[in-house]
């Protein structure tokens, strides 16, 4: 057998984290290849919430608005709801994913970007018609076989399954983007902690006009405390909606031990009669599938010259919604690394940040996931309604919480309080925006760390330290008006600065590294009105931000010095690896 393709980065998969690598790797001109075992892209909803950081990762790759052209908008996700069927009683809700007044004015004040609900079938073809257009070869019905790597490069294995024979590809690097069974990250012998199939789900995918029940309490999520909701699955029966009002996926549990049901038609329409409540509206099942409920994680990312991204480190249910949004910030992560690594800027010791600073966010996301499942729990307890019973000992218990009884006050306040705990998985922004990095890639400023001063899940607390994420400010430039977030990114680093650090403008121009500039000041290219900048900067004028590629701080300085390019000639040798 003979190498027929030779590309620099061979991706597997085209799901959410494979698109994305794909996208920002051609984006900063990097030829590579992705192949799919399937011959299409998503073909069901799957992954569907879209937070504020991955907006903010298109918003830099040039696809932001087609993202927010397909999606439900914020304003159509937020009142999720509790109840024993969308036809029957409502049990609460919760002001969710940022529609809450004070979370919203906290995502105004985050981010230029607004979180969203756009299904996976709707997103992977955004990444992937980009990704392609910039210069992305695409082959459909390739299923990855093996690889073998050697100190060059590494030479894969794939099989064409229109033609039935093997060819290879030989590439400089891999990405294994193949899902939560994902054979590369197998074979490439990654240790996983955690354990998979802890619990059974069903996924139903279905066409049914809801709007009587739905469109004046519009959500995302309906949740459904019914006889049956607590075995298996993600603790209660849920109602999702994938477009409004008419387009619908349900999850409902199994016992794993078990093994799944028979997913006929009838059992699924059975399912989806149980949920909603109401047996005369038209119903066409689409599709069943079963899956199970996973607690797993990798522990390093790569070995070699591979690299794996997305559910093939991190597998763990939806719930948060952090699975597509933690692929997609994997590999914008990982590409400019491949970038600055493959054209000699950088020594491939950079690529080993890659671990360190993922790999503690996959870990933190899948415990966050599997938290929220335990965190339904105590609805249902305040309704008495775990242990086993008969359905009517259950919607008697249910109907207590309306007695004008100390008992009844009692449980409704159990009720409320257990409803209201749910914000850890509905509204936890901090979860979405608060990653810290540690790692080679990131140069320390000797400054000591203050820590968050409130629930670092619930809250963003935005910072300028090396390892953060740079804050977000609005600026102006000329009649403009864009984010400290617009002038970096590009695959570029950006040096920030402001009067009086014309000393930091001189060491990027001097260095033989693309740094691109931005001065921000009353005269300069960028003007800061609000005063926002000066505050959320944490430097004085003429101190210095250098930001990397993924819009992440590498390096602070408080303010101006004679020796700055000595300074910044050292920080950025230390992020290459050239020191």
């Amino acid at each position: 057998m003979h190498t027929d393709v030779v590309t620099d980065v061979l991706i597997v998969g085209s799901g959410p984290a494979g698109a994305s690598a794909a996208l920002a790797l051609s984006t900063y001109g990097v030829p590579n290849m992705v192949v799919t075992r399937y011959a299409s892209l998503a073909d069901t909803p799957r992954a569907h919430i879209t937070n504020q950081r991955t907006m903010e990762a298109l918003r830099d790759l040039g696809v932001e608005q087609e993202a927010l052209a397909r999606a439900t908008p914020q304003h159509l996700m937020g009142n999720t709801t509790f109840c024993t069927s969308l036809a029957g009683e409502e049990l609460g809700r919760v002001r969710s994913w940022g529609n809450e007044p004070l979370v919203q004015a906290a995502h105004e004040l985050a981010s230029p970007t607004v979180m969203c609900d756009i299904p996976q079938h709707l997103m992977e073809p955004v990444l992937v018609d980009a990704a392609v257009a910039r210069g992305t070869v695409l082959r459909y019905s390739t299923v990855y076989k093996s690889f073998t790597q050697d100190a060059d490069g590494v030479t894969v294995t794939v099989e064409d399954r229109v033609r039935g024979d093997a060819y290879t590809i030989r590439a400089k690097y891999l990405i294994g983007a193949d899902g939560g069974r994902s054979k590369v990250a197998e074979d490439a012998g990654l240790p996983m902690g955690g354990q998979m199939g802890v619990a059974g789900s069903i996924n139903i995918v279905f066409d049914a006009d809801l709007s009587r029940y739905t469109a004046h309490r519009p959500a995302t999520l309906y949740w459904v405390l019914a006889p049956g909701a607590t075995v298996g699955g993600i603790g209660a029966g849920l109602v999702r909606c994938v477009r409004p009002w008419t387009e619908w996926l349900i999850v409902w549990g199994y016992d794993v031990s078990a093994g799944a049901p028979d997913l006929t038609t009838e059992y699924a329409e059975s399912v989806v009669r149980h949920l909603v409540g109401d047996d005369d509206i038209p119903v066409t099942v689409r599709s069943s599938s079963a899956w199970t409920v996973n607690e797993m994680y990798a522990e390093t990312y790569s070995n070699g010259r591979v690299f794996c991204a997305g559910d093939a480190v991190h597998r763990h249910p939806p719930s948060n919604g952090l699975g597509s949004n933690t692929s997609v910030q994997d590999s914008y992560n990982l590409a400019w690394k491949l970038k600055l690594v493959l054209d000699g800027t950088a020594d491939p010791g950079l690529l080993d940040t890659y671990t360190a600073e993922r790999a503690p966010v996959g870990r933190q996301i899948v415990t966050r996931a599997n938290k929220s499942i335990g965190e339904t729990a105590p609805v249902f307890e305040a309704l008495d309604g775990l242990t086993p019973q008969t359905p009517e000992q259950l919607w008697a218990n249910i109907a207590a919480r309306k007695e004008p009884t100390e008992a009844g006050a009692k449980q409704r306040a159990r009720l409320r309080d257990a409803i209201a705990h749910k914000v850890y998985e509905f509204n936890a922004h901090g979860v979405d925006l608060n990653q810290r990095y540690a790692s080679d890639a990131i140069v320390p400023d000797g400054t000591p760390d203050p820590g968050f001063a409130r629930d670092p899940e619930l809250y963003h607390q935005p910072s300028s330290r090396p390892g953060a994420k740079l804050p977000h400010a609005w600026l102006t430039s000329g009649t403009r008006t864009l984010s400290t977030l617009d002038t970096v990114g590009g695959g570029r680093f950006t040096l920030l600065t402001g009067i009086g650090g014309e000393g930091w403008v001189r060491a990027a121009t001097a260095h033989e590294l693309d740094i691109a500039t931005v001065v921000v000041g009353p005269g300069q290219e960028y003007e800061d009105p609000y005063g926002d900048w000066a505050r959320l900067s944490e430097v004085s004028d003429s101190g210095v931000l250098l930001v990397r590629p993924d819009g992440y701080v590498a390096f602070r300085h408080p303010a101006a010095a004679a020796n700055a390019e000595e300074l910044l000639g050292e920080a950025l040798r230390r992020i290459l690896g050239r020191g």
